[in-house]
């Protein structure tokens, strides 16, 4: 994949030019400061890009419309710092089709009370200027995200570079190509959707590719090039022997590498970031990639097993908002239960493609059979997932909207070791309960592929979701089953009027 440049978030700031020259100044001044903290503050990845005030509509619509024209612009963060007249607002926010922010702050924490006069109160009146503000902002029906607090706040800017890295995602999934190796699994419902109406909602680019296009590449693999990713593996991972140099089962090792190889080159050649495979659609590959797709989404790729695009598209998006932050994301799909009561789990798999991101330890590379696929074994890493909170969350085509749906979990060690299991796995207890989760899930319709992240937060997600405009359904600690049943009663109602809205 190619690296992305640093992203930016364009920084406006409000004013009209009733105030004078002399107090635009000192706008402009202090705004500069809090675009100046908010780039020392390390809960922001992109960089904050201070603009000229703003005091007419003119200026304003043309902010908005080079921020739209940028290529590094992924989200405009806004602030009244006086009284800035909304009606200005109007076509600039109409036309504004990035994710917007609007910051409520203003320039000191604290208030000078013994030295307070008239200019001090005309030149600090965001209190004002900003509720005039978010009254225009929800006249248009404007998505956005509210952050209130002064910049020095930690709390501020964590709430900030939350919303930041929700924009990078979302930056992502308007310019994501997704190649589906074959088509969906047979007779499947849930992995079916509107790829048209995603292209239109999300900007992603969904298309088929024969698999035999993939196999070229992975014929025309070098065998140099196999030296090299043999090598790799053999210094990265606990490599069964039987794949080592001079093992039995060494061919089909490089031929993984092959498979890692082949695909790397297919999809860096068509800028894709996200892809599918299916094992009843293999064409003429030896193996159902394993080891090679695991390694790729380490990278950074999105993927989705039996052609599950929009869990490529899902995984590619989160993979992007929880960048290099502890944790992991990687595809899953809920398998099995523990239901003894007191000790429900959820033991969550699948046949070979769960991302080492999430492992704790060193992942081992084995063989082993797979009973579907009619193909050689396939080589894959094994492991458990590191304990600590989570999310669970799957993107479901309704028909009507797309939905998403999140759970959040807590991933524990497995109750006894896994001897016989010959995958990558993780275990875990969702919240608030097993009964209340797995109903509740049930109930919204979500998928049984799903993301599983231990770096990605709910506030990310509410933050992509709103930015989306595009339906989130939260199973946590609060969750009743019956609130849940009329969330999703007015959310249908909501979601079926605003169709006619855009």
């Amino acid at each position: 994949m190619k690296t992305p440049r640093k992203s930016q978030i364009w920084f406006l700031t409000g004013s009209q030019g009733l105030y004078g020259l002399e107090t635009l100044n000192q706008v402009a001044a202090q705004s500069q400061r809090v675009v100046t903290a908010l780039g020392n503050s390390p809960d922001l990845d992109a960089e904050v890009v201070w603009l000229p005030v703003l005091t007419d509509a003119d200026g304003i619509k043309a902010v908005c419309l080079k921020a739209n024209a940028s290529q590094d612009c992924i989200g405009v963060m806004a602030w009244m710092h006086t009284f800035s007249p909304a009606k200005m607002w109007i076509a600039g926010l109409e036309a504004l089709q990035l994710p917007l922010l609007h910051l409520h702050t203003q320039a000191d924490a604290g208030l000078p009370w013994s030295e307070i006069d008239m200019d001090f109160m005309n030149l600090n009146q965001a209190a004002h200027g900003d509720r005039e503000f978010g009254y225009i902002q929800t006249r248009l029906g404007i998505p956005r995200t509210t952050v209130a607090g002064h910049v020095s706040d930690p709390s501020v800017t964590a709430r900030i570079g939350a919303w930041a890295r929700a924009a990078t995602g979302l930056a992502a999934l308007r310019s994501m190509k997704v190649a589906r190796f074959g088509d969906n699994m047979r007779d499947v419902a849930v992995t079916e959707g509107d790829k048209v109406e995603a292209q239109r909602r999300f900007g992603v680019s969904v298309n088929t590719y024969a698999v035999n296009d993939l196999v070229a590449a992975v014929d025309a693999v070098q065998e140099s090039d196999l030296d090299s990713l043999v090598k790799e593996y053999e210094d990265a991972y606990q490599v069964a022997p039987e794949l080592r140099a001079g093992g039995d089962r060494h061919d089909s090792l490089r031929y993984a590498a092959r498979l890692e190889a082949g695909l790397r080159s297919f999809l860096d050649a068509g800028d894709f970031t996200a892809f599918t495979t299916n094992f009843e659609d293999l064409g003429g590959l030896r193996q159902l990639p394993g080891l090679a797709v695991q390694r790729l989404m380490a990278d950074g790729y999105g993927f989705g097993g039996e052609g599950d695009w929009k869990t490529s598209v899902l995984l590619r998006t989160l993979k992007v908002i929880g960048g290099d932050r502890p944790g992991g994301t990687s595809f899953m799909e809920d398998y099995t239960y523990n239901l003894i009561p007191g000790e429900e789990r959820i033991l969550g798999a699948h046949m070979l493609e769960v991302c080492p991101t999430i492992a704790t330890g060193t992942p081992s590379v084995e063989i082993h059979p797979l009973g579907i696929g009619n193909r050689e074994d396939p080589v894959r890493m094994v492991f458990d997932s590191a304990p600590g909170p989570g999310l669970v969350t799957g993107l479901a085509d309704l028909g009507d909207r797309f939905r998403l749906v999140t759970n959040e979990i807590d991933i524990v060690p497995p109750d006894e070791p896994l001897p016989n299991l010959p995958v990558a796995r993780a275990v875990w207890k969702p919240r608030p309960d097993f009964r209340t989760s797995a109903e509740a899930w049930l109930t919204t319709g979500a998928p049984h592929h799903t993301v599983l992240s231990t770096a990605v937060t709910l506030e990310e997600l509410r933050d992509l979701a709103t930015m989306l405009r595009t339906e989130l359904i939260t199973i946590d600690a609060n969750t009743q089953l019956h609130q849940l049943q009329n969330e999703l009663r007015w959310n249908a109602a909501y979601h079926r009027l605003a169709l006619g809205l855009g």
